[in-house]
């Protein structure tokens, strides 16, 4: 009896249809553009980040959402960005001084990067986003008093957005709390959205 009770159990469970992969980005209730939305579901239905958790950066609305391996929003945040609109890094840009970069070069590049955690040259962590070109996710930078960092991140306004060399500046609360249990120990996908180029140009979102 228990035999046959045992075969008629598992030939249901063989019946029974597979779960579904998941085919859309939980966003919550945050909002977000439509071209982060896109971008983020073709993220989870592609499977482009394999099984890693992910951040996407909208350069256009000034805003970061990071999202766990299986693409729910674990947390979002406004983001101050390069001073310079574009979506390529000038070349060797890695290598030079701080003091010989230009306003115009100081762009934050869009586009799919493999990151990782290391240090900056003070020994902070910071998430490595495209390391030759020296891009970063980190804290906010509150050295020089006269750039208000804290006070851009804080308005509603993405006017005032624009102010580093490249990097990407975010919350101190949602790096300490979001971003380094994400991707700690484990690495994951940062991807940029542009702010000139065209999402489907960057990104290879074939049948999207």
């Amino acid at each position: 009896m228990r035999h046959a009770l045992a075969a008629v159990l598992l030939a249901l469970l063989a019946a029974a249809p597979a779960a579904a992969e998941p085919t859309r980005a939980g966003f919550a209730a945050e909002p977000a553009s439509a071209d982060a939305r896109r971008l983020a579901d073709w993220v989870v239905r592609s499977g482009d980040a394999h099984g890693r958790p992910f951040i996407l950066v909208d350069k256009i609305g000034a805003r970061v959402f990071a999202f766990d391996a299986a693409g729910q929003i674990r947390g979002a945040a406004p983001v101050l960005l390069g001073l310079a609109r574009g979506d390529v890094s000038p070349p060797g840009i890695g290598s030079r001084k701080l003091s010989t970069i230009t306003p115009a070069e100081r762009i934050t590049p869009a586009g799919r990067f493999e990151a990782g955690f290391g240090r900056n040259l003070t020994g902070k962590d910071i998430l490595w986003v495209d390391y030759d070109a020296a891009i970063s996710l980190h804290r906010v930078v509150t050295a020089k008093a006269a750039e208000k960092r804290l006070q851009r991140l804080a308005t509603a306004s993405i006017d005032d957005n624009r102010i580093s060399y490249g990097c990407i500046n975010v919350p101190v609360a949602f790096y300490e709390g979001v971003v380094r249990p994400l991707f700690l120990p484990a690495s994951g996908i940062v991807y940029i959205l542009p702010d000139i180029a065209r999402l489907d140009d960057v990104f290879a979102m074939k049948g999207d």
